[in-house]
């Protein structure tokens, strides 16, 4: 008799699901098969080192490349973000329709997905600096604020070169007071401690999971090795559009739309 190959799809265990509520994140391994990534990789090295054209892709610079207080070998080895992949590319489209990643999704939000939105952070060696500490759902004009994003590692997230702090269970105090700094906007200071923080690192093909309302924040790349994650933040299509005029139209992940929700 034939036997099988199939994996089974990757989802979280009643345990793993109750981390997830208790502490606002969940780190799952082993959510893309390692050749998957490394296509996801040379996919994005063409984007920042091979003249593909970036098409309706957006780009951001690292902020002190711009100031010209730092220079680069390459203008790629300079870049922070890449927004709109998914729409853009069939590669990482497939990503972010990920059986593994778009199942737990649902086990967290529902069955009725969309897509908010997809940027790809990026920590050249010795050049990413570091993201202050934030909540996502202050910058996002959508309630309720229980978004989650897999922040998907494409190199092996590290204390090293920068992988996730989180301030666990922090998500049950609701929204923080932010403030403006320079190339920045992050939590006042007095609202929280490093020392509360705990590290998430994440190897190549896994994801992290986590609330829009946890607050987390990572360190510059110190080491000689990349790292580079992309974002992909879902919400359920029962979420509603705060912000000025009528919702954007988000990209559909699965299940339906509903009147007087997003789009």
């Amino acid at each position: 008799m034939a036997v099988s190959t199939l994996k089974q799809p990757v989802r979280l265990t009643e345990e793993q699901l109750q981390a997830y509520h208790r502490d606002g994140y969940v780190v799952v391994e082993d959510l893309v098969p390692l050749e998957e990534v490394e296509a996801l990789g040379n996919r994005l090295r063409e984007y920042t080192h091979g003249g593909r054209p970036m098409g309706n892709v957006k780009m951001q610079v690292e902020p002190r490349i711009q100031r010209g207080e730092l220079k680069v070998e390459h203008p790629g080895d300079g870049i922070r973000k890449l927004d709109l992949l998914v729409q853009e590319d069939d590669l990482f489209r497939k990503l972010g329709l990920n059986d593994n990643i778009v199942g737990i999704l649902a086990q967290i939000l529902g069955p009725d997905l969309k897509l908010f939105r997809n940027t790809l952070l990026l920590k050249p060696p010795e050049v990413g600096s570091a993201k202050g500490m934030h909540q996502d759902s202050p910058y996002w004009p959508i309630e309720p604020m229980n978004l989650c994003s897999c922040w998907f590692a494409l190199d092996d997230a590290t204390p090293e070169n920068g992988c996730m702090g989180v301030l666990p269970g922090w998500h049950k105090k609701g929204p923080l007071p932010h403030k403006h700094v320079t190339d920045d906007y992050v939590i006042e200071e007095s609202c929280y401690d490093f020392k509360d923080m705990a590290l998430a690192p994440v190897r190549a093909g896994g994801g992290l999971f986590f609330h829009s309302l946890i607050p987390h924040y990572t360190a510059p790349n110190r080491s000689t090795k990349w790292r580079r994650a992309i974002a992909l933040s879902y919400m359920s299509a029962k979420s509603r559009y705060t912000g000025k005029g009528e919702s954007p139209d988000y990209f559909p992940i699965r299940g339906e739309t509903y009147p007087g929700c997003v789009r």
